[in-house]
């Protein structure tokens, strides 16, 4: 899909590590992760606070976390402009499965603005449309 994060934010449970463990083979091999067990129990609120310190010179991240705070924090994040991004916000915001992907783009280049509907949801991407 040519996601490649410079960085990995990954919770320490076991389930996501071994999402994780399925993604490395396919991201580049200099990628950083960090596993912080902070991102176990986190909530919407506190995963984007996470994400607000991430350095400005972090291009891209990829945050591997749990229901209900990753869908809680992709609803948040998704703009609403134009109906194609309503719907899809309102996809997201109705399942998001174990395994699903959320891919944005934010416009901001400081992480420390980030906030509710600022980025655009590129692609969201469940399991049973993998092939």
């Amino acid at each position: 899909m040519g996601i490649q994060p410079e960085e990995v934010l990954c919770s320490t449970a076991a389930r996501a590590r071994q999402t994780l463990d399925g993604l490395l083979p396919f991201l580049d091999p200099h990628v950083v992760v960090h596993l912080e067990q902070e991102i176990y129990r986190a909530d919407s609120d506190e995963l984007l606070e996470r994400l607000r310190e991430l350095s400005a010179n972090t291009i891209s991240v990829m945050l591997v976390g749990h229901n209900p705070s990753i869908q809680e924090l992709a609803v948040t994040l998704a703009n609403e402009s134009g109906r194609q991004q309503l719907a899809a916000r309102a996809r997201l915001a109705e399942k998001f499965p174990t395994g699903g992907l959320a891919a944005f783009t934010v416009s901001s280049d400081e992480w420390s603005e980030l906030g509710r509907c600022q980025a655009h949801l590129e692609r969201f991407l469940v399991p049973r449309e993998l092939r």
